[in-house]
């Protein structure tokens, strides 16, 4: 069974944000809701100093504690790793958004509780969004199903982005995680991430 992750090159993200523009368009996203976003920080003192952009999204952790805090189990890992929150189940408590770990430590959160559907616009690809309920990356599960990337992987002109199957010794995510020393955020709080950061 494949055990989707991503990997993020952070020498090769330019914080061009096609990535961000990319998942809102795919998921039609509200004014406000972001699933992914790039933070940015200066490092190093003028005349030495340099800009860094980290790309955060969900992590998809293998030990997600938004699924083990979920009542009504609306938020879960499905068997391919993606951790997933089913609409329909979802009651909008946010317990999920709370206990991440990943969203509450690491600025602004990736989750959001989403205000009800403004009428006459275009569906999301995916889920059709219900009511207030809350919301997060899905990496695309629609694409991934269908032999396709996500779409913030798709559409990255640096390729800083590289979307496979962990669980595949060959794949070209293991194969970067392994060779540049691939790291988590926030590995103290053992959720274990399938998203890794190199570079």
């Amino acid at each position: 069974m494949a055990r989707y992750g991503m990997v993020v090159d952070l020498k090769r993200c330019v914080g061009c944000n096609a990535c961000v523009v990319a998942c809102k368009s795919e998921h039609n996203a509200p004014n406000g809701v972001l699933f992914t976003t790039v933070l940015e920080k200066e490092m190093g003192t003028f005349p030495h100093c340099n800009r860094v952009f980290v790309p955060v999204l969900c992590n998809h952790c293998d030990v997600p504690v938004c699924a083990q805090v979920c009542p009504t189990k609306a938020t879960h890992k499905r068997p391919d790793g993606i951790v997933f929150i089913e609409y329909a189940k979802c009651i909008g408590c946010c317990a999920c958004i709370e206990h991440c770990p990943i969203t509450s430590d690491a600025g602004p959160g990736q989750a959001h509780a989403l205000p009800r559907r403004h009428h006459g616009v275009r569906e999301a690809r995916g889920q059709q969004i219900l009511n207030k309920v809350a919301s997060k990356c899905d990496l695309c599960y629609h694409r991934v199903e269908t032999g396709r990337r996500p779409a913030c992987v798709e559409v990255c002109p640096t390729k800083a982005r590289v979307f496979g199957d962990l669980a595949d010794p060959s794949s070209e995510a293991n194969t970067l995680v392994k060779e540049h020393g691939g790291w988590q955020m926030l590995p103290e709080k053992q959720t274990q991430p399938c998203v890794f950061y190199i570079g």
